[in-house]
Order: structure tokens, then C-alpha cells, then sequence
């Protein structure tokens, strides 16, 4: 039988599932920001939930450019789930400048789709004062929600400026859409291990993923390198595209 394909027009982003997911689950979303906070945190968990790939959030505005990992061509915006957890986690390895209203209405759209009972948003926030840990800050338009978050170690967000995917969505998300954003302290544009493993712990208390954010000190230093790259290329690949001139293939 074939897998079921739903392909829904938004603006000039589409979604596309192939393969449905149970009813209610948790969508995560983190996209490349300050620290590259998101985009460490969500591969870690998609190492260690063992998660498979179910759809794409997809537009010709995205950076054209294919990136291969273990044999596999992974989408610029590629949908995966955990049936264990019914957890939806939403990799991004292309940057959305420009884009960010339209992803934005694209997730509400998903969360709709997938009658999701809540949409997470995880990033990096600047912090003027550096800290042996960094601290966890959290805001949510759920007010059932706020003691487990705070249980979990975040405190209430008071004051502050969220920009990109965050930010678009902490102000187009209607009422009805249930959005918990969490973010985690850091002090530098450079991917920042520490803020990351900070998500995960967060995550992992509120969520009870059963996840052990401790490793990924080393895991994310490993990674790091390689991200820098995936990232620069991306960039470069996005400047080519407006200057119409051919972009070179990239083999590491």
C-alpha cells in the first residue's frame, strides 16, 4: 500500500506528509539562530530517539542546495517522529531569512494538520552576563504549563527580543495553538555546546524523554566543525542564488 502523501499549499510554503503520525503528538521545531542552540539540540535528539523521516516543509525560496548524510539526501526541512514518544521534531539545515512568517504559518498549519497538543520552539538567547551554566528561560500561552516548566528549571521569561521562527511564531500563533518557546542562554554567533546540553536537560525534564543531555558536551564538539561547514555552505549557496551565478558542488 502506498504511503499516504498530503501536500497542503501555504503561501509559498507547502507541507508534505507521507507518512501520518499518530493523533496529538508534540511538534519541536528549533532552527539555526544565535549559538546554533536549536539546530545541536535537535540532532542530538534525533540520535538518541531513534527518529524517522515522515514528511518536509518545502518551498523554491529555500537555499538550492542538496546536502548527503549516511547515503541519504537529507530536505532543507525535513519532518521526523518518534513513535515511542508520538514526538514530531522539525530539522532545519537551511537557513529562512525573509521567510520566517511564512514557516511561521506553515507550523500553525502543521500543528492543525496533525491536531498537535502542543508546538514547541527551542533557541538561543543572548545573555550579557556569562555563567559557568547557563540559565533556561521559558514563555508559554499556557498557563497549565507554567509550574511542570518551572519544576523543570526554567524561569519566566520577562524581558527580551526573539527574532527569526521564534518570534514570528510567538506573535502569528492564534490563541487556539497551544506554543511553549524555550530558550537557553549564550554568548557568542559560534556553536555553543553548553547552551544546547542546557535545551536538552529542559526538554528532557519537561517532556520525560528519558534522554541523557550529559554527553553532549563531546557529541556536539564533534559536530561542531561540521556544522560551521553545512552552515557556511548554505550561505554561500543562498548569496549565489540571488546573484544568479552558478554555485560550486561541496564534498567534505
Amino acid at each position: 500500500m502506498a504511503p499516504e502523501h498530503d501536500e497542503h499549499p501555504f503561501h509559498s510554503m507547502n507541507i508534505e506528509i507521507t507518512d501520518r503520525p499518530k493523533a496529538n503528538p508534540t511538534i519541536i521545531e528549533g532552527f539555526p539562530g544565535y549559538g546554533f542552540v536549536a539546530t545541536i539540540a535537535v540532532e542530538y535528539l534525533m540520535d538518541h530517539l531513534k527518529m524517522r523521516s515522515i514528511g518536509r516543509i518545502w518551498s523554491p525560496e529555500l537555499a538550492p542546495m542538496a546536502l548527503i548524510h549516511s547515503k541519504r539526501v537529507v530536505q532543507p526541512l525535513e519532518i521526523f517522529y518518534s513513535d515511542k514518544l508520538n514526538i514530531v521534531l522539525l530539522e532545519a539545515v537551511s537557513g529562512v531569512s525573509g521567510m520566517e512568517w511564512e514557516v511561521a504559518e506553515a507550523l500553525v498549519l502543521l500543528y492543525k494538520e496533525l491536531k498537535a497538543k502542543e508546538l514547541i520552539s527551542i533557541e538561543g538567547i543572548g545573555a550579557q552576563v556569562e555563567r559557568a551554566e547557563p540559565l533556561a528561560y521559558y514563555w508559554t500561552n499556557q498557563d497549565d504549563k507554567k509550574k511542570a516548566l518551572e519544576s523543570s528549571g526554567c524561569k519566566t521569561l520577562q524581558e527580551g527580543i526573539i527574532f527569526g521562527v521564534s518570534g514570528a511564531l510567538m506573535v502569528k500563533a492564534p490563541k487556539d495553538v497551544k506554543t511553549t518557546f524555550i530558550f537557553s542562554e549564550t554568548h557568542s554567533n559560534i556553536p555553543d555546546s553548553k547552551a544546547a546540553a542546557k535545551i536538552i536537560e529542559m526538554l528532557d525534564k519537561y517532556l520525560g524523554l528519558g534522554v541523557d543531555y550529559k554527553p553532549l558536551m563531546k557529541k556536539a564538539s564533534e559536530f561542531e566543525d561540521k556544522l560551521k561547514n553545512i552552515l557556511e555552505k548554505t550561505r554561500e549557496a543562498t548569496e549565489m542564488k540571488k546573484s544568479k551565478e552558478p554555485v560550486l558542488p561541496y564534498i567534505s
